[in-house]
């Protein structure tokens, strides 16, 4: 009887047992860090919106310039991070089942976005797709304009956003067992089959993470945008551009409303697509 007591309280014991030690503390310092890196700051900008009168909030908003540069932050974050989502895939699926001479030079190249400056990733490629630049020459004689347009910049927010799709997807694939399509290709799937069924499935919550962060990434991206856009009011200015004009004018409303626009809207963005990569995995 006492053995078996004791061993009920050494069973209890490590039942009560947190992974981490000093969880409590742990907690308490992880809480204490977002707030004063993210929280404050946020709630910072919500306060100085809720100093304008709604009036004042709705007309910084609605200008048409305002509005413009909106259509295209947005409007290009998406096809940005909808072309990463597509060739990220190809990308990482390249790298983890197929062996070729340099390899390992094209891995360490996925990763140059993250390293290289954003405003040398601008200038860079404002030289190559520019009229007379390597890409650009070719672009233009089938009738593509890719500097100075928003053309321009999907290519830059298609550059600073590739890491994030193949990053979260190469370890999925990486532990998904090729022996799984070959079953399923002895049960006479045809790789078409196998490519809806059996691998996108396990790969689509990664796939969508890295979606939302290329998306998130593209949208408040400023410094390789800047030189490969032209800045052209009205067609090619992007609203984080916007906003530091603003601030360059003194105008802190103004400002602040574009940002706290920005801010609600791609959190709503973000949270539906959590919401759906949520109900996908409900489903599998």
């Amino acid at each position: 009887m006492q053995a078996d007591t004791s061993n009920k309280r050494i069973s209890n014991r490590k039942k009560g047992r947190r992974v981490l030690p000093g969880f409590g503390l742990s907690l308490g310092f992880t809480m204490l860090y977002v707030n004063l890196i993210v929280l404050i700051p946020i709630s910072t900008l919500f306060f100085k919106s809720f100093s304008m009168t709604w009036d004042k909030f709705a007309g910084a908003i609605t200008d048409p310039r305002v509005l413009a540069s909106f259509r295209l932050s947005f409007g290009a974050s998406l096809a940005a991070a909808f072309i990463n989502l597509i060739f990220g895939l190809l990308v990482a699926w390249s790298l983890v089942r197929y062996h070729f001479p340099g390899k390992r030079i094209i891995d360490a190249l996925v990763d140059l976005p993250f390293a290289l400056p954003t405003a040398v990733a601008g200038i860079t490629l404002t030289a190559l797709c520019a009229d007379n630049g390597w890409f650009g020459r070719y672009l233009q004689g089938l009738g593509i304009k890719a500097a100075f347009t928003p053309v321009g910049v999907v290519i830059a927010l298609t550059f600073i956003g590739l890491p994030f799709v193949v990053r979260t997807v190469q370890p999925v694939l990486e532990d998904f067992d090729p022996d799984v399509e070959e079953a399923a290709a002895s049960l006479g799937a045809n790789r078409l089959y196998i490519l809806a069924r059996v691998i996108l499935p396990a790969i689509r919550p990664a796939a969508l993470t890295g979606f939302a962060l290329a998306f998130a990434r593209a949208l408040g991206e400023y410094g390789s945008v800047v030189f490969i856009s032209g800045n052209i009011p009205m067609h090619t200015e992007i609203s984080p551009l916007l906003i530091v004009t603003k601030l360059e004018q003194y105008d802190y409303a103004g400002a602040t409303a574009i940002a706290m626009t920005m801010l609600v809207v791609s959190f709503a963005l973000l949270l539906t697509i959590n919401l759906l990569q949520a109900r996908m995995n409900r489903s599998v």
